[in-house]
């Protein structure tokens, strides 16, 4: 009895351990919410008709949060370190808590202080499903209380209104527009649905140099390692058919260093994961379209070109 008592506790800290990160990923992106969208990097772009839902806070990033973000924000969703469940503060406490009654679990102590036999599995399940449940409501309420980030001093034209749509070039499409210091025009449009198609292209096939010609270089670098990392289980991310299906533009503005244009994208593609070596399907469906809904940041200089436009961050809604 002893013996089976301690092989399920092994097998539900594993569970715990490791449950998090047992997802499939593949397409560029899908990881999490990376990249930097310049002094608003930690402020969550505008909901848009493609996608009313608020994106994810970006994760991972090599800009660093304001003084006064970092002293409200220490340790919530999207800092620099990590997001809630994805190795920042959550999972540390969660998984420190959960280690601790394990641990006292093996050497008899109970999990919080001293439930024994049987009776204490049940009790460590239904504690671990309570602090689960609590510490996701409490990051929830801290979520949805967190203040908007102060907006750059810069000029951003983001005056309250209707979103702006990209009135019908490529798959973009939308309501009325509001004013914008920074225009966003046809050839700009036409550049990011291109982007779409060409980043998703370079990734499936390992094209670091298109990679690095299409994003900054610190999502090129974020590309880089998720690459590797497919690589290293000895699979190769394939994608396909990617088609744009709606699109429209959350914000746009200005700072001294760069111009930025954030666009809410839905679009359809084949996407799987196969065994290098053999060529078998590891994960998702050769035939049939996925569709996934992000919001993708592009930056270039001031005053450039719609063809500079590079890909900076992207989203998870």
């Amino acid at each position: 009895m002893a013996m089976r008592q301690k092989t399920l506790i092994l097998t539900l800290a594993a569970l715990v351990a490791f449950g998090y990160s047992a997802d499939s990923f593949a397409r560029p992106g899908s990881r999490g919410s990376m990249g930097s969208r310049g002094a608003r990097t930690y402020s969550a772009p505008p909901p848009t008709v493609t996608a009313p839902r608020p994106a994810a806070p970006i994760e991972r990033s090599m800009t660093s949060p304001s003084p006064a973000i970092a002293q409200n924000h220490a340790g919530s969703p999207g800092m620099n370190s990590g997001g809630f469940m994805s190795g920042g503060f959550g999972r540390g406490l969660l998984g420190g808590l959960v280690g601790a009654g394990l641990i006292g679990l093996l050497f008899g102590s109970g999990f919080g202080g001293g439930l024994g036999g049987i009776s204490s599995i049940l009790g460590l399940v239904i504690q671990i499903g309570l602090l689960f449940l609590l510490v996701k409501f409490a990051m929830g309420f801290l979520r949805r209380r967190q203040p908007a980030y102060q907006r750059a001093t810069y000029d951003s034209g983001a005056a309250q209104g209707p979103r702006p749509g990209f009135g019908g070039f490529g798959g973009f499409g939308g309501g009325p527009g509001r004013p914008l210091k920074l225009e966003i025009g046809p050839a700009d449009f036409n550049v990011f649905e291109q982007r779409l198609g060409l980043i998703q292209k370079a990734y499936g096939a390992e094209d670091m140099a298109a990679l690095r010609a299409l994003a900054t270089p610190e999502m090129a670098s974020f590309f880089a390692a998720e690459i590797e990392e497919t690589a290293k289980k000895g699979q190769v991310n394939k994608i396909s058919d990617v088609t744009l299906l709606q699109g429209d533009l959350a914000e746009a503005w200005r700072e001294p260093q760069s111009e930025y244009a954030s666009v809410a994208i839905r679009f359809s593609l084949i996407d799987v994961t196969v065994d290098r070596a053999t060529g078998k399907v590891v994960s998702g469906d050769p035939v049939r379209p996925e569709v996934a809904t992000e919001i993708w940041t592009f930056a270039r200089r001031p005053g450039g070109e719609a063809a500079d436009w590079k890909l900076s961050a992207i989203q998870q809604t």
